[in-house]
């Protein structure tokens, strides 16, 4: 029986194909994390920073992505608000929004995507799957990227102590724990259903 061989067209036509399927997803994600913004509006006292679903999306697309297109994802979004499209909370939008008080907190949504999608697809690799192993990634992408920036953003904008800039971050503490869980149950079923989304990314 002869052996098939690739034709000179067909390696061409599987990059442009995941090409096309990298792009679609990036764009996706964007979308989810822009509606992600909507939901919630919780207002909180010191800060006045109101408690979305925001962050959700942001650590899924990592989670579900990988490093490289959860950052991109993020980034797009995150373009796609400084260009003045209102996908920020409270429907904000502009340039603007980077020298408020949550400054801190979007600067730090594609590098804590990236962290977590880095632990997802090299620490966790086949544990992908399982939702207490994606739970501990996302943790450490909020905990050591988002709420340290986050932090870092309202003592600057507000000029007030360490301690008090601090004390702006906890009440989002209760809701990121509660989004985490929730991103690692999303997370793991669609490593279950598509073992091969972080494959040779």
């Amino acid at each position: 029986m002869a052996e098939t061989t690739p034709t000179s067209t067909e390696a061409p036509a599987k990059r442009r194909n995941k090409t096309t399927t990298d792009l679609a997803l990036i764009a996706s994600f964007a979308a989810l994390i822009s509606a992600c913004a909507y939901i919630g509006g919780i207002p909180t006292g010191g800060s006045g920073i109101p408690i979305t679903l925001q962050t959700f999306g942001v650590m899924l697309a990592g989670c579900v992505l990988g490093p490289a297109r959860g950052f991109l994802a993020v980034s797009l979004y995150l373009l796609l608000g400084a260009i003045g499209l209102p996908v920020f909370a409270d429907h904000s939008s502009g340039l603007g929004v980077f020298s408020s008080a949550s400054a801190g907190y979007l600067i730090a949504f594609p590098f804590a995507a990236a962290l977590a999608g880095f632990l997802v697809k090299y620490v966790a690799r086949e544990n992908r799957t399982r939702a207490v192993y994606v739970f501990f990634c996302s943790l450490a992408g909020s905990v050591l990227v988002i709420h340290p920036l986050g932090i870092i953003g309202m003592k600057l904008y507000f000029d007030v102590s360490w301690h008090e800039a601090f004390t702006y971050d906890t009440p989002y503490w209760i809701g990121d724990l509660l989004k985490t869980t929730l991103v690692a149950l999303v997370a793991a079923e669609v490593h279950r259903a598509f073992p091969w989304l972080l494959s040779r990314r």
